[in-house]
C-alpha cells in the first residue's frame, strides 16, 4: 500500500513506485515536512535540527525552550500565527478582527482511491489497478472551532501526489480565509532554481529559469485567469538539473482562474514552495458550520531531470485528468474557417470550404466566429446565440446536415462567458454582467464580462449553448475567452471577496452540466489561444488551442515552453497560410505541417488560396498523421534543443517499449559555410540498432544519444526533417 503510518511516533509516509514523502505530527502537535524525494527506507526525522535562533519565536507550550521554532523549522501546512514569518499557506481573521490561528494536529485516515472535489476539477482513477489511496490529515485550532482537512492523493504507477485542503468553521462565531493555498513544501537544504513559463497573448509559455536569493519569489495572475502571463505550473531544480539528470519538483495548480506560485528562500538558507488561489480581492467568509475546498495541486518529483517529470505528469493528465469520448480516441483533423474567412462569409462559402476540406481527407469542419446575430464585427452581438439566417442563407441545422452530408463532422465556435454592449442580452440584463456601480467600464475587445458567480446568468449560458447544440450533430465545440476581468462586483452579493472564485465554479458547473447532457462532445478551450491554458480547463477541455499565434516558428518556443507541464494531445496547432497573419514571417508548408502535427493538427486556413503543389500534399500529411498520431499523443515526449539557444528546434516521440521513435528538427538559423548540426536523441534503448524506415540507413542507439545524427546538408532556413526510426531485431 502507499501510505504507511506509524502511530506511535506520528509519522506519515507515502510512497511511490520511484518516490518517497515524509511528514510528521511532533510532540507539540505541529506538522513539520520531512522529506520529498527518491524512494528511501526508514525516517528521516534526523533533518530536523533545533537551535536558539534569537528572534525566531517560540511557542508558548516550549515553556524555557528556546530552540524550537516554527519560523525555523520545516513545516507541512504553515499558518499565519505560529510565529513563522515566512510565508503562510492560510491567512484568516476571526469575529474580532484579530489574525490568524494555531492548527494542531487531530486524526487521520486512509480511503482508497482519490478524493472528489466538490464543484472542482481533480484527478481521478478508475479501477482499483491504480492502486490510489487518499490520506486525510485533520488538524484543529480549538480556540476558533476550525477543522483543517489536508488531503493527499497518492497515485503511486504515476509518481503523482495530489493535494488539497478543505476548512470547516465547526465554532459558532464566523471566519474569514484572506489566503489559501493548497501545497506547500519545505526544503531545510539545497541551493535551488525556479523554473517557471511567462508571455503574453501570442506568445505563451516561454520557459524563465532564476536562481533563487534571499526573499521570495511570487508568480500569479490577477486577471481573474490562469493568463497568457503566467501558467499556474512551476519547477523547482537543482542548479545542475537538466534534461537527463538532476533533482526536479513541480507543483500543477488544477484550477483556472487567479493563483499564486511562490518560492522563498530564508535566512536560514530554507527554501519553500507554495501554490494556491491568488489572495488579491479573495476574501471568503465561512459561517458556523460551513466548509471551503481549495483546489488541488499536482506535486511530482524527479531524479532524473525534466524529461522523466514531463513524462509522469504527461502520464497523468492525459489518462487521469482529461476525460470523455476523445481522452484515448484520435482526435478528429478539423478545418477552421477563422483565418479563411474571419467575419467574412455565407453559408454558400461555409459549405465551399466543406467541398475543399472533403476533398483533401479533412474530418471536421468548424465554423468560427460570425455565424450568430449581427455580429460582423467585434463590436456587437455576443450574448444573442441565435443563427444569423440572413447570413448562412438557411437554418443552422439546415447546414449542420449540409456538412454531414459531405462526409465531415461539424464544430462550432462560441464565446459564452461574454457579452456585447451592442447585444439584446446586454440591453435587457445590464446587471448582469461584472461592472462597479457609477463607474464606467474597462472595456477589452469590445464586450464585457458575464457574472458567472450569479446561478441565473449560468442556467442562461447553459441554456444557450444547448439552443445551439441542438440544432444538428454538432460533435465539436471551441468555447472561447477574449478578455480578462478588472471590474470585480457583482450586483447580487455584499461578499465581493468571493465573486472570483465563485465565477470559476460557475464556469465548471456550466461545463460540467454540458458533458453530462453531450457525453459526446468535445470542447476544446479557447481563451485567446493560450490565456486559460492550464489543468483545471483540461478536466472539461481534453484539447485547448495553444496560442493564437498560428506562425510555425514562433510555435516552436511555445510548444516548447507548453511541453515541460502538458501532454501533446492536449495542444491545439493548426496549419496556416503564409506570409502568417500574425508575425507576416514565411516558412515551408512542410515544416508549419510538421509544427502542427506536433499537437491535435488541424488547417486555419482556405484550401483554394493555397498553391496546387500545398494542396497536393495535404493528403499525404494527413496519412502521415494518421498512421503516427498514436505515437505522438500518447508516446514519451523529448525536448532534444532549446529553440531559445539552439540553431535547430528538434523533438522526438518515442514509444514506451523504445521499439520506435519519430524525431522532428527545424532549422532556425542558415550562415555562410555552416558547419554540420547534429542532434542528439534521447530515450533509445541502449546497445541497439535503428533503422530509419525511409532511407533504411542503420545506426547505433548509442551513438545517435552520445553525438547525434546530422541533419542534411544545404537546408533553408525554417526547412524541417521528419526521421522514423524502428529498432532492429537483434536476435
Amino acid at each position: 500500500m502507499p501510505i504507511h503510518i506509524d502511530t506511535a511516533s506520528g509519522h506519515f509516509h507515502l510512497e511511490t513506485d520511484h518516490t518517497s514523502y515524509q511528514f510528521v505530527a511532533d510532540r507539540l502537535g505541529y506538522l513539520l515536512h520531512l522529506y520529498y524525494g527518491p524512494r528511501i527506507t526508514g525516517w528521516t526525522d534526523y533533518l530536523l535540527t533545533y537551535t536558539d535562533r534569537g528572534f525566531s519565536g517560540n511557542p508558548y507550550d516550549c515553556g524555557k525552550d528556546r530552540t524550537y521554532s516554527l519560523d525555523a523549522l520545516p513545516q507541512e501546512y504553515p499558518f499565519q500565527g505560529g510565529g513563522d514569518y515566512r510565508s503562510p499557506a492560510l491567512v484568516l481573521r476571526d469575529a474580532d478582527g484579530a489574525f490568524g490561528c494555531d492548527l494542531r494536529y487531530a486524526d487521520y485516515r486512509i480511503e482508497p482511491g482519490l478524493p472528489a472535489l466538490e464543484g472542482l476539477p481533480a484527478v481521478y482513477t478508475e479501477s482499483d489497478t491504480d492502486c490510489a489511496e487518499t490520506l486525510s490529515v485533520l488538524l484543529r485550532d480549538t480556540r476558533l472551532g476550525l477543522d483543517v482537512q489536508l488531503l493527499y492523493g497518492v497515485l503511486p504507477k504515476l509518481d503523482i501526489i495530489v493535494r488539497a485542503v478543505v476548512l470547516e468553521n465547526t465554532g459558532e462565531k464566523p471566519l474569514t480565509i484572506l489566503k489559501l493555498q493548497s501545497a506547500c513544501l519545505d526544503f531545510v537544504s539545497g541551493s535551488f532554481d525556479l523554473l517557471s513559463f511567462s508571455g503574453r497573448h501570442a506568445m505563451e509559455r516561454s520557459l524563465d529559469r532564476r536562481t533563487l536569493v534571499p526573499g521570495e519569489t511570487r508568480i500569479g495572475s490577477r486577471r481573474g485567469f490562469s493568463s497568457h502571463q503566467f501558467s499556474p505550473f512551476v519547477i523547482l531544480a537543482d542548479r545542475d538539473c537538466n534534461e537527463d539528470a538532476g533533482q526536479c519538483w513541480s507543483m500543477h495548480f488544477v484550477y483556472s482562474g487567479g493563483f499564486c506560485a511562490e518560492a522563498g528562500l530564508d535566512q536560514f538558507g530554507q527554501t519553500r514552495l507554495q501554490m494556491g488561489i491568488f489572495d488579491e480581492q479573495f476574501s471568503w467568509p465561512l459561517k458556523s458550520g460551513e466548509r471551503f475546498t481549495g483546489p488541488e495541486v499536482m506535486l511530482c518529483f524527479s531524479n532524473e531531470g525534466y524529461s522523466t517529470l514531463s513524462h509522469r505528469l504527461h502520464r497523468c493528465i492525459r489518462r487521469h485528468l482529461c476525460r470523455g469520448r476523445y481522452r484515448d480516441m484520435p482526435r478528429p483533423i478539423l478545418l477552421n474557417s477563422w483565418e479563411a474567412s474571419y467575419f467574412d462569409f455565407t453559408g454558400a462559402s461555409i459549405l465551399a470550404l466543406a467541398d475543399n476540406a472533403k476533398a483533401l481527407g479533412v474530418d471536421m469542419l468548424v465554423i468560427d466566429d460570425g455565424w450568430f446575430a449581427n455580429r460582423r464585427d467585434d463590436f456587437r452581438s455576443l450574448g444573442d446565440w441565435f443563427p444569423n439566417t440572413d447570413k448562412l442563407g438557411c437554418s443552422l441545422h439546415e447546414l449542420i446536415l449540409e456538412v454531414n452530408r459531405r462526409g465531415l463532422k461539424f464544430g462550432i465556435w462560441m464565446e459564452p462567458e461574454m457579452v456585447s454592449e451592442e447585444s439584446a442580452l446586454y440591453r435587457m440584463h445590464p446587471d448582469w454582467v461584472l461592472s462597479i456601480p457609477k463607474k464606467a467600464p474597462i472595456r477589452a475587445r469590445y464586450q464585457l464580462v458575464l457574472d458567472l458567480s450569479r446561478s441565473d446568468v449560468c442556467d442562461y449560458i447553459y441554456q444557450a449553448v444547448c439552443n445551439v447544440l441542438d440544432q444538428g450533430n454538432v460533435e465539436y465545440l471551441k468555447w472561447d475567452l477574449n478578455r480578462f476581468i478588472a471590474d470585480v462586483f457583482s450586483h447580487t452579493t455584499k461578499e465581493q471577496g468571493t465573486v472570483l472564485h465563485r465565477y470559476i465554479l460557475g464556469l465548471y458547473g456550466i461545463l460540467e452540466r454540458l458533458l453530462q447532457r453531450y457525453p459526446a462532445l468535445m470542447i476544446e478551450g479557447c481563451a485567446g489561444g493560450g490565456g486559460r491554458f492550464d489543468a483545471g480547463m483540461l478536466y472539461y477541455c481534453p484539447q485547448i488551442w495553444c496560442s493564437d499565434n498560428t506562425d510555425a516558428v514562433d510555435r516552436l518556443r511555445i510548444q516548447y515552453g507548453t511541453s515541460f507541464g502538458f501532454p501533446i494531445s492536449t495542444v491545439g496547432s493548426h496549419v496556416s497560410v503564409c506570409p502568417n497573419h500574425q508575425t507576416g514571417r514565411t516558412a515551408p508548408f512542410q515544416t508549419r505541417a510538421y509544427v502542427a502535427m506536433s499537437g491535435s493538427f488541424g488547417y486555419e486556413l482556405n484550401p483554394a488560396s493555397l498553391s496546387a503543389s500545398e494542396r497536393s500534399v495535404i493528403p499525404e500529411q494527413l496519412e502521415f498523421f494518421r498512421r503516427f498520431a498514436p505515437l505522438i499523443h500518447n508516446g514519451l515526449y523529448y525536448r532534444l534543443s532549446d529553440p531559445k539557444r539552439d540553431s535547430a528546434c528538434a523533438w522526438s516521440f518515442v514509444a514506451e517499449d523504445q521499439s520506435e521513435a519519430l524525431v522532428f528538427a527545424v532549422l532556425q538559423e542558415v550562415h555562410g559555410n555552416m558547419p554540420s548540426v547534429y542532434i542528439k536523441l534521447r530515450g533509445l534503448k541502449h546497445g541497439c540498432l535503428y533503422r530509419d524506415s525511409k532511407s533504411g540507413l542503420v545506426y547505433p542507439s548509442d551513438a545517435l544519444m552520445s553525438v547525434g545524427l546530422p541533419l542534411p546538408q544545404g537546408l533553408g532556413e525554417y526547412d524541417s526533417v521528419c526521421i522514423h526510426l524502428q529498432v532492429l531485431d537483434r536476435k
